[in-house]
């Protein structure tokens, strides 16, 4: 198994290894912009294997009683995965909740150079961006992930649950999305939970943790052990969620307000800018513009502008 990279058009890059996908673009001075895309292709190459030598650690939970200077591993994408965690070990985390964020903070530092305008690298939907000054990305939400498919004439045509603008002044360079529709589990029921982070792993984790808030007993909905569903899960036996029936606006109104208090609490800690919750053609946002991100038919993935519209997030 080795790398493979297909260029899509004039600023963007597909990049594939084993499960890593992604969608690599960036603006800038052609001498700069090869050179940049070269580091971070070389570096690119190595970070599977890496991951996959600390794979065993990487799925042990973080310990509550842990202090900062405990982390286990080696790898600098396996400790960036760590120190994203480490915040929320207080619940249930493993650093697996931060894989594809750290991945993506890994390889947008190749494009932290002279030359280069802006830049980002898209890790099935967690996102790491780099904004020289006055540069900036326009964001777009999709907030139900089984009903979004790449490539798709759904992806492309679609209405954007939310929109956002990130520019350079903004401390935003991580976007993250979790929740029970993605391609990894979730233990909540929030269709999606999109946050705003200083950096993608931060992001990444506490997507995770906001979207396991979003949560409420009902008899219908329906939860597997994680080890049932894949015999690998970091999850172990934990319940997930795998489908959620039509909920009434007020048992909506309070899972949503569940994972809202922990959003300001990640806030107040200063761990996020910022995120939207979405449930079932509901929304509620922290930190965001109230205009940015707005209930519709609900649907999935996030997207930087043209580049990175047709793959999905989780």
């Amino acid at each position: 198994m080795t790398p493979t990279r297909n260029r899509l058009d004039e600023h963007r890059w597909h990049w594939q290894h084993g499960p890593i996908d992604l969608i690599v673009g960036a603006n800038g001075e052609p001498r700069a912009l090869r050179a940049a895309y070269e580091a971070a292709w070389e570096r690119f190459g190595s970070v599977l294997q890496e991951l996959v030598g600390e794979l065993k650690l990487l799925r042990q939970p973080v310990q509550a009683a842990a202090a900062l200077h405990d982390c286990p591993l080696q790898g600098p994408v396996a400790r960036r995965m760590w120190h994203a965690c480490y915040p929320h070990r207080a619940r249930f985390i493993t650093p697996m909740a931060a894989v594809a964020g750290s991945v993506a903070d890994e390889l947008i530092g190749a494009f932290a150079r002279t030359g280069i305008e802006r830049a980002f690298i898209n890790n099935g939907g967690d996102i790491a961006l780099y904004l020289s000054e006055g540069q900036r990305y326009k964001v777009g939400v999709f907030a139900d992930l089984a009903q979004y498919s790449p490539g798709s004439r759904f992806a492309q045509d679609a209405a954007l649950d939310a929109q956002l603008t990130l520019a350079a002044s903004q401390p935003v360079r991580g976007i993250a999305t979790s929740g029970w529709r993605g391609r990894s589990f979730s233990l909540g029921i929030a269709d999606s939970v999109t946050v705003l982070a200083r950096d993608a792993a931060s992001a990444d984790a506490a997507a995770t943790m906001i979207a396991n808030a979003v949560d409420l007993e009902h008899a219908g909905i329906v939860r597997r052990p994680a080890s049932s569903l894949k015999d690998d899960s970091d999850l172990g036996d934990r319940l997930v969620t795998v489908d959620v029936p039509a909920l009434p606006l007020p048992l909506i109104d309070f899972a949503l307000a569940r994972g809202v208090e922990q959003a300001r609490r990640l806030r107040e800690q200063g761990l996020i800018e910022g995120a939207a919750l979405f449930l079932q053609g509901q929304v509620r946002v922290t930190g965001i513009d109230k205009n940015e991100a707005r209930p519709d038919t609900t649907r999935a993935s996030l997207t930087t502008e043209a580049p990175c519209s047709k793959y999905a997030a989780c």
